[in-house]
């Protein structure tokens, strides 16, 4: 029996992800979070296709994720868009300070998933593809899924 991945049951995906950058080295963070912000991720209401990463002083920070206001919260709702803290061990800031501080590299966003109750980011450095990368990979895909087309049509 397949052991199943902790990342399967992601809460919010970054797919344009894989499809802009080339995915280096991953790194899972966890996420400093408000009470009804812990809530909301839990609810799958949370959305990191526009998010980035960014390092100042030694911490990281995640930025422009959008986690919608807790519906039976009150007051206490924080902003949607607030930039929240990434919890990386020094060693690890260090790595993509260092990584981000090469050209053409950046730390991005990949999934959000929850392990034994905390909140979890799955970060990767990336480098930016170009348009002729970008386009065999939709030539690959297309390729692919035709190939499964034909086997599944051959049986």
């Amino acid at each position: 029996m397949a052991k199943k991945d902790k990342h399967d049951d992601a809460l919010a995906r970054n797919r344009r992800a894989s499809f802009n950058y080339l995915i280096g080295e991953t790194y899972e963070a966890g996420l400093q979070l408000t009470g009804t912000e812990i809530k909301s991720v839990r609810l799958g209401q949370i959305t990191i296709g526009d998010a980035y990463i960014t390092i100042r002083s030694n911490e990281a920070f995640l930025n422009n994720a959008n986690i919608s206001p807790y519906k039976q919260g009150n007051q206490f709702n924080p902003d949607p868009l607030r930039r929240r803290k990434l919890l990386l061990h020094k060693k690890e800031i260090k790595a993509l300070d260092e990584a981000t501080a090469q050209g053409g590299k950046t730390v991005v966003p990949l999934k959000v998933y929850i392990v034994k109750g905390f909140a979890k980011i799955l970060i990767a450095v990336g480098t930016g593809k170009n348009n002729y990368d970008k386009r065999q990979t939709l030539k690959d895909r297309d390729l692919k899924r035709e190939m499964n087309r034909n086997l599944k049509n051959f049986h």
